[in-house]
């Protein structure tokens, strides 16, 4: 039995950080947008896109990219639906926390919805991070467990502070930075937490079973979805500037003939 040293891959912690902050920018364009329309399928459509970008792009992708810089000098695979499971956690929990905040922003509203969004982030975390196989068993450290549950709370208050008041280009920019920094924060510092004691004589083998992908496999379950997730958001977008462009041309045709 030994315990293992943790490093990390700079150039993956960079990228995390990247798609983190890339995630809070689409969501906070998504959010602008959608404070615009006080009703209907298009607000809800913006709601989606935002979620989707925050808890798909900005957390869940961020995540993975964070454990794929994660050098430990044992195999690591990693169980489907436990990953998947909290894919579905961090987007719905985003989803709840953007519409309960969307309906009027004051103190309570701000506290709830950061305590629902920040205990997503915690799930989404920790039970992607219970989806990792390796031979061997975590040690954790609850001081550093408890510094990243107050780091989450903290930084949801905080994200969903800033997705309402951010409404210019430049302070969306610098907000999606801010929160960038908060989600990567509450990630490495929940890696921290995680003392990886391995078993076995073979450390480098990777798990095996029904279920599962190697840490060599999870770049493209990762990029498959990230993309997949893209794609469908740009889709969204593209549809509702179509949609805008037709309706305004729309109310101009009304506007002139009816002088």
């Amino acid at each position: 039995m030994q315990v293992m040293t943790p490093s990390y891959d700079t150039g993956f912690v960079a990228l995390s950080y990247l798609v983190s902050v890339v995630g809070a920018f689409i969501a906070l364009t998504a959010v602008e947008r959608m404070r615009s329309q006080p009703a209907g399928s298009a607000r809800l459509l913006n709601l989606a896109a935002a979620a989707v970008s925050l808890g798909g792009i900005g957390i869940w992708t961020m995540h993975f990219f964070g454990m794929l810089s994660l050098r430990l000098g044992m195999g690591v695979s990693y169980s489907i639906p436990e990953t998947l499971l909290s894919l579905l956690a961090a987007v719905g929990a985003s989803a709840l926390a953007l519409y309960w905040v969307s309906k009027g922003l004051n103190i309570l509203r701000l506290l709830g919805g950061g305590l629902m969004f920040g205990t997503a982030v915690l799930v989404m975390h920790y039970l992607g991070m219970q989806g990792m196989r390796f031979n061997g068993f975590f040690q954790w450290s609850s001081q550093l467990v408890g510094a990243s549950v107050a780091i989450a709370y903290a930084a949801a208050i905080a994200g969903l502070w800033l997705a309402f008041w951010a409404r210019s280009l430049p302070l969306r920019a610098a907000a999606s930075l801010v929160i960038g920094v908060a989600v990567c924060a509450m990630h490495y510092t929940g890696m921290a937490a995680a003392g990886f004691v391995c078993t076995s004589a073979n450390p480098p083998a990777f798990p095996t079973g029904d279920h599962l992908v190697t840490s060599l496999e999870l770049p493209a379950l990762v990029t498959m979805v990230s993309l997949a997730t893209a794609v469908v958001i740009a889709i969204d977008q593209m549809f509702q500037r179509f949609m805008g462009g037709a309706a305004h041309q729309r109310r101009g045709s009304l506007a002139r003939q009816a002088r």
